[in-house]
């Protein structure tokens, strides 16, 4: 063992700028680096996510197990496939599981390993409002490599598609039935890049969708935090005791582990198994064809009709060199023809997201135009009431100087009747005072 002062900036450096969708828990790191091999370099850094964040130069992720989906515990629930964790050392399987999203609107981007300047680095999931890329990594159930075809949010309700979600006895209303094609039982690789991994780069969009969710991230769930602790935990899950076919695969609920809604990984595909014995057969019968070549060139070099023999050797040898090249020129075909598939497959999913996307872009447009005819009407409305408030206040106001000027006229009246009664006694006075000088 020898201080890493120098290699560490250097591989998190890597891990930071050219892949930015890691991100590294803010926990205690633990850092080895095993010079008696000189191969082996782990950086491992601690966190509650389910899996360390770990760069590895020789060690490769298990293939993905092959298992059932197990039933839907309630509505609302979204299924998020399980992956390949690292820490202490060794792969542990976290099972696929059904989670409560944490808030409306949000899908899952499940996490996927990728390969880059030696190393196998770990990009952790996320929730965010779109999926973005997790690898090209055929997980099942929806999640094919691009995008998630298990369902989309519609208004405050989450729709699920009937054919790659298992509902068991719980009624959803909101279904919709979508075919997808899934070549997992042919493709089970769980990492991106190399050698042998899957041969896949982000679009524009699935780039946006990480750099939104890193701008605005939302946390994970204290459910999927103590169902990755429970995973990591489980010494069943690790590789080198299940021997990439862990006891649980997949589960019903976060942390369930050990109930009934827990479903084991499948056993290896017989059809697989079978091709490669076939291979090795026809390798076995190649080899023993060449040695019996080889053994009748000898008896025919010792007989005296040498030359007939070698020409029979020789004729069998082309023979058999001719069935070679069939072989493998069949073999050549039959991989291009897996190849094509794959591509076609691919390309049909492709077109399955894009089309998705516009009829989820038509209908956020819908929503923005009812919501934009609503604002507007509810602006006419108060400028309607506004006016009527308006008129109702000048009613009342021109109401109130009208009968405000009926008193003073009133009160004219009444001073005019006073002055003339006034008026009429002194008349009355002085008629009087003149009848009496009269007398």
């Amino acid at each position: 063992m020898r201080s890493l002062n120098l290699v560490l900036p250097f591989i998190l450096g890597v891990a930071m700028t050219t892949h930015p969708a890691i991100s590294f828990a803010q926990t205690d790191v633990d850092v080895s680096v095993n010079t008696d091999e000189g191969t082996d370099v782990d950086v491992s850094v601690d966190s509650d996510e389910g899996a360390d964040v770990d760069l590895s130069v020789t060690t490769e992720p298990p293939e993905l197990p092959e298992y059932d989906q197990p039933p839907m515990p309630a509505v609302g629930y979204i299924w998020t496939p399980g992956y390949w964790g690292y820490g202490g050392g060794d792969y542990y399987w976290i099972p696929g599981v059904w989670v409560r999203p944490p808030r409306i609107g949000v899908l899952w981007t499940p996490p996927w390993w990728g390969w880059h300047r030696g190393f196998y680095v770990f990009h952790r999931g996320y929730w965010g409002p779109r999926v973005g890329f997790y690898g090209g990594i055929n997980y099942g159930f929806g999640y094919g490599g691009i995008g998630f075809e298990g369902g989309f949010w519609r208004g405050r309700a989450f729709s699920y598609n009937r054919a790659v979600n298992n509902f068991g006895n719980v009624h959803v209303t909101n279904v919709y039935n979508k075919t997808v094609i899934n070549n997992r039982t042919v493709n089970r690789i769980s990492f991106n890049g190399g050698r042998n991994g899957i041969n896949a780069r982000p679009d524009r969009q699935q780039i946006a969708a990480a750099r939104e969710a890193r701008k605005r991230p939302i946390p994970l769930t204290d459910d999927q935090k103590q169902h990755f602790r429970a995973a990591k935990s489980d010494q069943s899950l690790r590789a080198k005791n299940n021997q990439g076919h862990p006891p649980v695969a997949a589960t019903d609920k976060p942390g369930n582990l050990k109930g009934p809604g827990a479903t084991g990984a499948k056993q290896r595909d017989h059809a697989k198994q079978d091709r490669q014995q076939g291979g090795n057969d026809a390798a076995e019968a190649r080899k023993a064809a060449r040695q019996q070549q080889a053994k009748d060139r000898a008896a025919a070099k010792g007989q005296d009709q040498g030359g007939k023999g070698q020409a029979d050797a020789q004729k069998a040898a082309r023979q058999q060199k001719a069935k070679e090249h069939a072989d493998a020129r069949a073999a050549r075909q039959q991989a291009a023809q897996e190849k094509a598939n794959n591509h076609k497959a691919q390309q049909q999913q492709q077109r399955q997201q894009a089309q998705q996307a516009r009829q989820h872009k038509q209908e956020q447009a819908q929503q923005k135009s009812q919501q934009q005819q609503q604002a507007r009407q509810q602006k006419q409305q108060q400028a309607q009431q506004a006016r009527q408030q308006q008129q109702q206040q000048k009613a009342q106001q021109q109401q109130q100087a009208r009968q405000q000027k009926q008193q003073a006229q009133q009160a004219r009246q009444q001073q005019q009747q006073q002055a003339q009664q006034h008026q009429q006694a002194r008349q009355q006075q002085q008629h009087k005072k003149n009848k009496d000088t009269g007398q």
